[in-house]
């Protein structure tokens, strides 16, 4: 991705505004698209896919990393103005943290290798990373918020696994059989819309900053 050097005081302005306003747009349409729930089989029925992470990859890719976890940022302060928190926001610092685990590192790899097999790499690096940071969170502060949250032991929600997918016994089993394979499929699902989608808005959000 090119960059031209900017001498214009005035014009850096212009264009940082017009950066803002994409961030901006682009965070409430990740808002609005995480409403927009699918249930899996395997899990239980707090978790759901959605494709709110297809607008963060796209300003990612189209503006960089920064962009990328300030839209992460903005989505999910929309979500939470939409509909609250049970946790007091631990939630919702758990799921930026997880959301920029995966545009973060496919945004930088792309950044640094801007070829279709660089955006490969980059969104199967972020999945993975993704995968990982989702287990941990999962297991030592999401799960653990929303059985206090609720008032019921974790044991409890490892029993709304369990009546889904026998496999899941515990704590460990859950995150293997429903956390991981979760983080996995959403991964790959976001990283195969934006590969449909990407080069054909490319030229549209680049042409909003000039």
């Amino acid at each position: 991705m090119s960059t031209n050097v900017m001498t214009n005081p005035n014009a850096k302005a212009k264009m940082s505004t017009r950066s803002i306003a994409q961030i901006g747009v682009l965070g409430a349409l990740a808002g609005i698209l995480m409403l927009f729930e699918i249930p899996l089989p395997f899990a239980p029925s707090f978790y759901q896919i959605d494709f709110s992470e297809v607008p963060v990859l796209v300003g990612a890719f189209s503006m960089g990393p920064v962009a990328g976890a300030l839209i992460e940022l903005v989505k999910l302060v929309i979500h939470f103005i939409m509909k609250g928190s049970a946790t007091a926001g631990v939630g919702d610092l758990a799921n930026l943290l997880i959301g920029c685990a995966f545009c973060l590192p496919a945004a930088i790899i792309y950044r640094k290798f801007h070829t279709r097999k660089g955006a490969l790499i980059g969104m199967a690096s972020g999945t993975v990373l993704m995968t990982v940071v989702g287990c941990f969170l999962n297991a030592y502060v999401l799960l653990p918020a929303y059985a206090k949250a609720f008032e019921m032991p974790i044991d409890a929600l490892v029993g709304m696994g369990t009546s889904v997918n026998a496999k899941i016994t515990d704590l460990f089993s859950l995150v293997v059989f429903a956390v991981a394979p979760f983080n996995l499929l959403k991964g790959i699902l976001v990283s195969l819309v934006v590969l449909l989608i990407y080069k054909k808005i490319s030229p549209i959000l680049k042409m909003a900053r000039r």
